[in-house]
C-alpha cells in the first residue's frame, strides 16, 4: 500500500465553537473589537487543527473559523464588491449577497495570512480554501457587468491571483469550491473556462469541490474540470455515479465523501469502509481522497469530531487490511 494511498482530509468548513458565535455576534453589535474576534478565531483554529492531528487526518483544514459566508468573506475583501441586506439562501439560514457596483480588484491578499498561521501549528499540509469564480457569481447580485461572463471572467482573475500568493506562500494543496456549479450544470462550460483562469501556472495540487447535483447527467464532461483533483459528495446521493466509471473512468484524483454530512447521524465505521470498498472497485487507491460528503460547519462541534473519526478508523482499517491481503469479501 503507497503511502500516499487513500489520503483522509474534510472539505474545508467545520463548526464554530460556542464562544466564537457569540463573539461573531457580539462584533455585528460593536461589542467587541475585530482584533478581539480574530483573536478567538485563532484559538478555535488551534483547536481544529490539534484535534485534526490527534485524529490523524492527512491533509488538513483550517475549519474557515474566521469566516461568515463563503462568498460575502471574498467579497467584502475586494474593491468593486459591496454587500446587500441579509437574503435566505435555504431553510432559517440567512447571508449578505454582495452586489457588483465596479471594476473588480484584490487590493491585498484575502486568505494567506490566515493560512500561514493555520499552517505554522502543524508539520502537515494544510489546505488553501478558496471561493470559486462561478459561485461568487452565481451567488451576488450584478449592478455593473454586462453578462455573466464578464463578470465571471473578473473574478477569476483575482481568485487566480489569491492562488498564486497561497502557492508562493507555501500551500501544497489548494482548493477553489464550487458548489453553485451543481445547480447551475447548463454553464458547465464557463466554470470550465474560468477554473482554467485561476489554476493556469499553480504546481500546487488544485481541487474543486461541488456537492448535491446531477453531475451523471455532465459525466465525463466533468473531467474537463482544469484541477488535480475533484470532490464530490458520493455517499448522500447513494454512490450511484460510480456506475458512470465504468462506462468512462475516473481520470482525475477524486475527494470521496463517505458520510452524509446532512444527517446528525455517524455511521458505523464498517459502512463507511464499505464505501471506500466500492470507490476501491473503480477507483486507484492513489486517486482517492477519503472526507465526509461536504463542508461540516452545520454539525456541532462534537458530531463533526466523531464524523471525522470515523472517516479516519475506517480509512486506517481498509489501510490495514489490504496490506494484510485479507480484504473482506462483497457483502
Amino acid at each position: 500500500m503507497s503511502r500516499e494511498s487513500l489520503l483522509t482530509t474534510s472539505v474545508g468548513s467545520l463548526p464554530k465553537p460556542d464562544y466564537l458565535v457569540r463573539a461573531r455576534a457580539a462584533r455585528a453589535r460593536g461589542g467587541i473589537t475585530q482584533h478581539d474576534l480574530d483573536e478567538l478565531a485563532r484559538q478555535a483554529t488551534r483547536e481544529w487543527i490539534a484535534l485534526q492531528e490527534q485524529i490523524g487526518i492527512d491533509v488538513l483544514v483550517d475549519g474557515e473559523q474566521y469566516r461568515g459566508d463563503m462568498v460575502a468573506y471574498f467579497a467584502e475583501n475586494l474593491d468593486g464588491m459591496a454587500i446587500s441586506g441579509l437574503v435566505r439562501s435555504y431553510g432559517n439560514r440567512y447571508y449578505k449577497k454582495p452586489i457588483a457596483v465596479g471594476p473588480i480588484r484584490r487590493p491585498q491578499p484575502i486568505t494567506v495570512a490566515w493560512w500561514e498561521f493555520a499552517q505554522s501549528l502543524t508539520e502537515r499540509p494544510v489546505k488553501g480554501m478558496l471561493t470559486g469564480p462561478y459561485t461568487i457569481c452565481d451567488w451576488s447580485f450584478d449592478d455593473h457587468f454586462g453578462s455573466r461572463r464578464e463578470m465571471v471572467m473578473a473574478l477569476a482573475e483575482v481568485v487566480r491571483q489569491e492562488a498564486a500568493d497561497l502557492e508562493a506562500a507555501g500551500a501544497r494543496y489548494i482548493q477553489i469550491d464550487e458548489p453553485a456549479v451543481s445547480t447551475r450544470l447548463d454553464e458547465l462550460e464557463l466554470a470550465v473556462e474560468a477554473m482554467g483562469i485561476v489554476t493556469s501556472g499553480l504546481r500546487a495540487h488544485t481541487t474543486t469541490h461541488m456537492c448535491y447535483g446531477r453531475f451523471e447527467e455532465v459525466y465525463p464532461r466533468l473531467l474537463d474540470i482544469p484541477v488535480d483533483e475533484i470532490d464530490l459528495e458520493m455517499t448522500n446521493s447513494g454512490l450511484d455515479l460510480l456506475e458512470r466509471f465504468r462506462e468512462h473512468p475516473f481520470t482525475k484524483d477524486i475527494g470521496f465523501g463517505v458520510i452524509d454530512v446532512h444527517s446528525h447521524r455517524i455511521p458505523p465505521v464498517e459502512e463507511v469502509k464499505g464505501h471506500i470498498y466500492r470507490a476501491l472497485e473503480y477507483l486507484a487507491p492513489e486517486q482517492v481522497y477519503i472526507d465526509p460528503d461536504c463542508g461540516l460547519k452545520t454539525r456541532t462541534v462534537e458530531e463533526a469530531r466523531r464524523m471525522l473519526e470515523t472517516v479516519q478508523q475506517a480509512r486506517d482499517e481498509v489501510r490495514a487490511e489490504l496490506a494484510s491481503g485479507k480484504v473482506p469479501s462483497p457483502v
